[in-house]
């Protein structure tokens, strides 16, 4: 036979066919193991029993001669007044004295010179025993009683033949009845089989389909309280998580598109300008070069955010207990030279302690603080930054309050979407991508974003996080909600 065709692999077994296979081998191995047993056990029982009732009345007939002086006439099948015990294929012959037959059995049972002896003999109850005698196409096993003083003998006869026959009957039962079992515990068990991994079959024709057509929204018709219908609702979950994952790059795409098509149309707009620098006034230029320098900044942030969001640059730092306490006091002295603005750092509450990431951490708050000191550029007032321990049942509670000019009711629903700047916002620097991180980062942590009008002017903007020990914290509210 020559080599299959490139690429081409053997059929496998399927799953149904396996386990039908599976459970009718293991069926078939306990019945031979049980048949084998019991076919033995029963065969030992039939051939004992024949040879104890065999031996009994070899017995019996012995003990009897030797309390009475019996003749052969007396064991005759024609003699009246004596009956000698005679169970289910057992056979009497009589010997007279001579050793000749004088009674015959059923088949007539040969006689050797140690049973003639036996009819002669003086000893009442010696016995002469012959095993596998051939009697016709029968097999007997034969003991000749002497009857003593020379009056002759009694041969009984067992036929064992009969016995093998009635074994070999049972065997061929025992063996069509395990044929039986076999086969009905293959069927068993391709319909079962059948029954188990018929939620499977739709499974996976589910993700062929998957695979096949790309579309991630399709629904997985598996149901049960069992580990098939977990997975398929796992698999149903997974589909969804990745179709909800698939819109959102595809939705980042497009609002990253719209939002990058601003900045190039300025730069290509300044560009152009450059080729005529020498014609514009210095101050021009000036301005000029400003424009492209502030330009490619916020290009370049934009880029960088969106890098961020797409790719997840903090997916291999793993999570590690944190004190965001301490993350907010770095964060604020490295805004303090950067803005010049007076920040405040308070913590409060119990532990500040969580389970988390700080490099996303420390973007989250520096997002923040960036965010009010932006939009409060001119103010005189310090940004305060509060920490708060066990704000909420094992949480930790993150909050910048500025005095700037707020957020309009409209917008404090969508001030986390990703680009959305406020009308109000939008002559100012910046990409509309800050809250949309501390959105992500808190999500990433088991907590939430948050923003709300602070009493008196300006904006508290926060997130919460899960703490380190937020299994053991009693319930309570936030404060300041």
């Amino acid at each position: 036979m020559g080599p299959s065709p490139l690429g081409r692999r053997p059929r496998l077994l399927s799953l149904r066919t396996t386990f039908a296979v599976s459970f009718a081998t293991v069926t078939a191995a306990v019945t031979l193991v049980v048949g084998v047993l019991s076919y033995s056990a029963a065969a030992r029982l039939v051939r004992v029993d024949q040879e104890s009732v065999f031996d009994q009345v070899v017995q019996d007939l012995r003990a009897e001669v030797r309390l009475q002086r019996l003749s052969p006439v007396d064991f005759s099948s024609s003699a009246r007044g004596h009956d000698i015990v005679r169970p289910a294929r057992t056979d009497v012959q009589v010997l007279g004295p001579d050793g000749g037959i004088f009674d015959p059995a059923g088949p007539r049972l040969p006689v050797t010179d140690a049973d003639r002896r036996a009819a002669g003999a003086d000893t009442a109850g010696r016995m002469v025993e012959h095993e596998d005698v051939d009697v016709g196409h029968d097999v007997f096993r034969v003991a000749t009683v002497a009857l003593g003083g020379g009056r002759g003998a009694v041969q009984v006869a067992q036929e064992f033949s009969d016995t093998e026959d009635l074994l070999r009957a049972l065997q061929r039962r025992t063996l069509v009845l395990m044929g039986a079992v076999v086969t009905g515990a293959g069927l068993f068990g391709w319909w079962l089989a059948r029954r188990i991994t018929r939620r499977l079959v739709v499974l996976t024709s589910a993700a062929e389909n998957v695979a096949r057509t790309r579309r991630l929204g399709i629904q997985v018709p598996v149901t049960g309280p069992d580990e098939v219908g977990r997975l398929g609702r796992a698999f149903d979950l997974m589909l969804g998580r990745l179709a909800q994952s698939e819109e959102d790059q595809r939705r980042l795409v497009q609002d990253a598109g719209h939002e990058l098509r601003t900045p190039l149309t300025s730069l290509r707009t300044n560009i152009s300008l450059l080729r005529r620098i020498d014609e514009l006034p210095p101050a021009a230029r000036e301005e000029l070069v400003a424009d492209l320098g502030q330009e490619a900044r916020e290009l370049t942030d934009l880029v960088n955010e969106l890098v961020e969001l797409a790719a997840g640059q903090w997916a291999g730092e793993p999570p590690q207990p944190v004190d965001v306490a301490r993350i907010a006091d770095d964060v604020a002295a490295v805004a303090r030279r950067r803005t010049g603005r007076e920040i405040h750092v308070r913590a409060g509450g119990g532990t500040t302690t969580a389970e988390g990431r700080p490099a996303m951490l420390t973007r989250a708050i520096s997002n923040l603080v960036e965010n009010a000191a932006k939009f409060d550029p001119d103010g005189t007032g310090p940004i305060e930054v509060v920490v708060v321990g066990r704000a909420l049942p094992g949480t930790v509670r993150v909050e910048v309050l500025d005095r700037g000019p707020g957020i309009r009711d409209a917008d404090l629903a969508r001030v986390f979407d990703r680009f959305y700047r406020a009308a109000d916002a939008r002559s100012r620097p910046g990409s509309g991508l800050g809250l949309s991180i501390v959105r992500e980062v808190a999500l990433a942590h088991g907590g939430a974003p948050f923003a709300y009008r602070r009493d008196g002017g300006g904006s508290v903007i926060g997130f919460t996080v899960v703490g380190a020990a937020a299994e053991d914290e009693p319930l309570g509210d936030a404060p300041g909600d």
